[in-house]
């Protein structure tokens, strides 16, 4: 199989930015090996935060109009990103999550294909949560595939990043599901004090822990309910940050009393299986007292890889399942969604 160039674009809920990779595959041995030829994470302005984040208020016509324009910013920054020499195959765009209420059937990623395609001038698969939602899956995580085919040497793939995911194989089969808010939570209670986010986890190091309010946190629905199950932003404002908010402590408590809860749910969930190496990636391996926390009750070991692949490995596999769905190939497995079955899942614009 000849070998592929593909950009990926990822767009985190913590709204820190997007994340752009160009990724080289090929397939040597029945094994598909990566290489990162270029990565670029491009903060988004006062102005694209503002849009992004108050992008579900919109009416109907707003809505679209924002999605094409998304869609255009995309394209522009990945001509940019190429310049003059990249070359690419494909484009394989996650947009930025807006809704995701699975159990309403409901998902979609802002960022229209079309847009992207007609700046850049390359086919783009988008769109990837939809087919599995309309399945009857979760629609997420997605990159269990990628950590199974691209991660293989790790027993558990974790990433920190707006929410926590997690994906392992069980009986040969591989299980995956969301396991808490870390980023999302972490940078809104961060700027009530001035800051983006916390830095290493100075300010939640500094605060106080509150058993009583990592309690209620713990005893939330949601940890009760049995996969597949997602996160998303609608959940952390109805359900989670209420809790947060009315014990009304100040910020490095709450931070405290928060990493608290996100490092009971990790290890929680791992200390359920035999202990093995756990692959951890996200902004949140950054966090250094998170990441103490988790060290601390977690029976298996911690491995924290490159900065590379800390930064941009959602994106490296987003790279990889565009192109999975641009060869027609499995790249959404039902046994990590809950859908009715496996699917090459995503919609290609071919420009």
């Amino acid at each position: 199989m000849k070998p592929y160039s593909i950009v990926a674009m990822m767009s985190g809920t913590s709204l820190d930015g997007m994340d752009l990779v160009l990724c080289r595959f090929h397939s040597e041995n029945g094994k598909w090996i990566y290489e990162v030829e270029k990565a670029v994470t491009i903060g988004y302005s006062n102005e694209w935060k503002k849009k992004l984040s108050a992008a579900q208020n919109l009416g109907a016509v707003e809505f679209i109009m924002l999605h094409n324009e998304f869609g255009s910013f995309i394209g522009k920054e990945i001509r940019n990103f190429l310049g003059n020499d990249g070359k690419a195959d494909l484009v394989a765009s996650h947009g930025h999550t807006v809704f995701h209420q699975p159990d309403k059937r409901l998902t979609f990623q802002l960022g229209s294909p079309p847009y992207i395609s007609a700046e850049c001038m390359l086919p783009v698969v988008s769109d990837f949560r939809t087919p599995d939602v309309a399945l009857g899956g979760q629609g997420a995580p997605l990159v269990p595939v990628g950590d199974r085919m691209l991660f293989y040497e790790y027993g558990f793939c974790l990433n920190l990043g707006g929410f926590a995911n997690i994906s392992n194989d069980v009986n040969g089969a591989r299980i995956a599901c969301d396991l808490c808010p870390v980023n999302i939570v972490a940078n809104e209670l961060s700027m009530i004090s001035g800051n983006e986010y916390d830095r290493d986890g100075i300010i939640g190091r500094g605060g106080n822990l509150v058993h009583e309010l990592t309690d209620e946190l713990n005893k939330l629905e949601f940890y009760s309910v049995k996969g597949p199950k997602s996160l998303g932003r609608e959940w952390v404002e109805s359900e989670f940050l209420p809790v947060v908010k009315k014990y009304r402590l100040s910020v490095p408590d709450s931070l405290r009393s928060f990493y608290e809860h996100v490092s009971d749910q990790i290890c929680g969930y791992i200390n359920r299986f035999p202990p093995s190496n756990v692959l951890v990636t996200g902004g949140g391996a950054f966090n250094l007292f998170l990441m103490e926390l988790i060290r601390t009750k977690c029976r298996s070991g911690i491995i924290i890889p490159g900065e590379l692949v800390v930064k941009y490995k959602e994106a490296i596999i987003f790279a990889f399942l565009g192109l999975l769905r641009y060869l027609n190939q499995i790249n959404c497995l039902a046994s990590v969604t809950g859908a009715r079955k496996d699917s090459s899942s995503g919609g290609i614009y071919l420009g």
